[in-house]
């Protein structure tokens, strides 16, 4: 499928809901600073010099328990590009995502040059990730006439999603997927004028028109926007 136009590109970022420092690194903090103001209150009773190594004992473990505060923060996030969204999705199964964070939304779906498009395209270059919108479980990959490589989706409920024109596929038949998990990498295969995926989405057999079907479900495939990306 071609691109009739490239009217802007857009590029997600990363809304992934991040886990609160934990509370009872804030109390424990909290304690620590108390006490060594207690401290610092006391000091006629102690020698000046057991109270500097009392404070600076103080400031290190307030300083290392931050740290370790920020590494569990940081670890709560995900990153697609190590390995998709395993944890926050996992906590969301329903969730809907993008299939690219980085693209040009280059056709429509509907008549076009005499014969039904059945899905939209996404202009990107060569090689780019595309990831699986939703769980479900792999019924084809593999060359699909002029789709070229393609992969599909059954996410059940009679709803399938299909990314065809690929360069390389990376499941296989039968295989589960995990929203948010790569699948494919953008190519030109098949009856295609450009790297691009087609994406088509499928319910009982019949296609339906992906921008508002999507959009239902929180993902804005023009404005760029899903439940882990925003414009």
């Amino acid at each position: 499928m071609d691109e009739e136009s490239s009217p802007g590109r857009y590029r997600g970022r990363r809304r992934a809901p991040v886990a609160p420092r934990s509370r009872y690194a804030a109390v424990f903090t909290t304690a620590v600073v108390g006490a060594g103001v207690v401290a610092l209150g006391s000091g006629a009773a102690f020698e000046d010099a057991k109270l500097n190594r009392d404070q600076a004992a103080l400031s290190e473990l307030a300083a290392a328990f931050e740290s370790r505060a920020e590494a569990a923060e940081r670890a709560s996030r995900t990153d697609r590009s190590e390995g998709g969204l395993a944890t926050s999705v996992a906590e969301a199964p329903d969730m809907w995502l993008l299939p690219l964070s980085d693209y040009s939304y280059s056709s429509s779906y509907g008549w076009r040059w005499g014969r039904m498009h059945n899905g939209i395209d996404l202009a990107a270059p060569q090689g780019t990730p595309v990831y699986a919108m939703h769980g479900g479980t792999v019924i084809l990959s593999g060359w699909y006439a002029g789709y070229g490589y393609a992969v599909i989706i059954d996410h059940g409920d009679g709803v399938e999603t299909l990314y065809a024109h690929n360069s390389q596929l990376l499941v296989s038949e039968g295989q589960e997927v995990s929203a948010g998990e790569r699948i494919t990498l953008i190519g030109n295969t098949g009856y295609s004028f450009g790297p691009h995926l087609h994406l088509e989405v499928h319910v009982n057999g019949v296609p339906q028109e992906p921008i508002g079907w999507l959009k239902e479900r929180d993902v804005d495939i023009v404005g760029v926007t899903d439940p882990l990306y925003t414009s």
